[in-house]
């Protein structure tokens, strides 16, 4: 209150460029907005080197070309919505960050915060692995710094920046800075139920997405009838939708009661939660309004100078970096195990195959419009009664394919015994993951899986020889665990098994 008597609020929001940035960022856009009709000051800043910093999500040799790209894409997010971009201010941390006063404070910070409080402010933010590097430790500093070099009375980010706007509190005063205000804007669920993020395509749509793309996307995110919990769809239009107009139409035909329009989320939510409203409708509604959004942001990278920088920022798996040679296929010709769908499914049904004593039919959702139908080979080791309603690991991505005359339309991964009698146990995600979220390999969690797995490259089968459960029967490839966002996946007792 005592800066408003004298001043008008300055307040700096900052992009780490890394990823593709995506729909959830009209969240901080349409804040910036709100800021700039209450006459306060707004600082735009395109974190390069933080982006480096955070486990080289951004190679240095693309850091140049990323942050154009953002520069760029964010101005037309905010065109779009009609922000006024002259009353706002557009700054790159390497302007001022690799100056001498901004390094030596940079030194004389890290001579004051212990490593626990710097990891500690990092984990929501920067990219944890197991043996972490320094970079990802200084992070925290150098965004704390920047309240002060930006000259700034506030602070604007994620509630996945608490803990760095904690530790700014903290250690500036230590500099003799002052402490800043800071706000925050919630984190919009992904399409999967998870956080949205750029490293993972299924829970995300991205800013450039064709209209083919956000319909395909958007059939598969996980909308349960009458589950307001984890449904991403549902808090895209809180978070997103209704922020930037303050109402939402959902659009259906005559005979289901027409098109109704909410001017309070709250109703919509209710409405969804008995069931009055169809994922299948939502869906489709969210798709429209979705498209309105982006139709300009897409208009304006239609060119040729943005369509050349969009492709060089963020080129395709086997495709030439700058100052590279190019390969003849760009198809991604790396066997890693980022190239497997694999997803959290929930056994809906189960049966055994009409055709088949060995085998079971089984329904099973996958965060998708409709189940999918299984058929897996359990019969002779795991009961009926054992798998229904059970959450399985299932591999998403291969190709149909019939077995006895039912088509099979995924893979249910399990332990298997190394000798006889031979036993086989589904592997177990952890507890309380929901039905779609991705399963990954550490280490490799930003590559996008193949659409589908040709069988004559024989992918999966190269990585399966890989494929084992430890000591601790957590599910593991070449000594890397398969891993959810809420930790390992694993199996029961087959210690030293096989995966298949």
């Amino acid at each position: 209150m005592a800066i408003l008597q004298q001043r008008e609020l300055k307040i700096y929001w900052g992009t780490a460029t890394t990823g593709k940035p995506h729909v959830a960022y009209f969240v901080p856009m349409s804040k910036i907005a709100d800021f700039l009709k209450a006459g306060c000051e707004v600082t735009i800043l395109f974190a390069d080197l933080h982006a480096y910093l955070d486990n080289m999500k951004a190679p240095w040799e693309l850091l140049e070309l990323r942050t154009r790209y953002y520069e760029h894409v964010i101005k037309a997010m905010l065109e779009s919505i009609g922000v006024a971009l002259d009353r706002l201010k557009f700054v790159r941390g390497t302007d001022y960050q690799l100056s001498k006063e901004y390094t030596l404070d940079v030194y004389r910070l890290s001579s004051v915060v212990t490593q626990h409080d710097a990891k500690k402010a990092g984990a929501e933010v920067v990219k944890q692995v197991e043996h972490p590097l320094l970079s990802g430790l200084l992070y925290p500093g150098l965004q704390a710094l920047d309240e002060e070099y930006l000259k700034v009375d506030a602070q604007f980010g994620g509630v996945d920046q608490r803990k760095i706007f904690t530790f700014a509190e903290k250690y500036l005063p230590s500099l003799g800075y002052a402490k800043r205000i800071h706000l925050m804007n919630p984190m919009v669920p992904g399409l999967t139920g998870s956080k949205m993020s750029s490293s993972e395509e299924d829970s995300k749509i991205d800013l450039l997405d064709r209209k083919e793309d956000v319909k395909k996307k958007l059939k598969k995110a996980f909308c349960e009838p009458g589950n307001v919990e984890n449904n991403g769809v549902l808090s895209f239009i809180k978070h997103v939708l209704f922020p930037l107009k303050s109402e939402f139409v959902v659009l259906r035909e005559e005979k289901w009661g027409g098109n109704k329009t909410y001017t309070a989320y709250e109703a919509l939510e209710k409405d969804f939660a008995e069931q009055v409203v169809h994922p299948g409708d939502l869906k489709n509604s969210v798709e429209v309004a979705l498209n309105k959004l982006l139709d300009p942001i897409r208009e304006k990278f239609n060119c040729p100078e943005l369509k050349k920088l969009s492709s060089a920022a963020y080129p395709t798996p086997g495709k030439a970096k700058p100052g590279e040679k190019g390969t003849k296929n760009s198809e991604p010709e790396d066997v890693v195990p980022s190239r497997l769908d694999i997803r959290v499914g929930k056994v809906i049904s189960v049966e055994k195959h009409p055709d088949a004593d060995s085998l079971y039919v089984e329904k099973i959702d996958v965060g998708e419009a409709e189940p999918r139908t299984v058929v897996s080979g359990l019969v002779h080791f795991v009961p009926e009664e054992q798998l229904q309603d059970r959450l399985v690991v299932l591999l998403c991505n291969l190709k149909p394919q019939k077995m006895r005359g039912v088509e099979s339309q995924g893979m249910v991964l399990c332990a298997s015994s190394v000798g006889e009698p031979r036993q086989v146990e589904p592997l177990d995600p952890p507890a309380g993951c929901c039905a779609g979220e991705r399963v990954y390999v550490e280490g490799y969690e930003n590559g996008e899986p193949d659409e589908e797995l040709k069988p004559k490259k024989k992918v999966f089968e190269k990585l399966q020889a890989d494929f084992h459960i430890s000591e601790d029967c957590v599910a593991q490839w070449k000594e890397r665990n398969f891993l959810t966002k809420l930790g390992t996946v694993s199996c029961k007792s087959l210690k030293g098994g096989s995966i298949s």
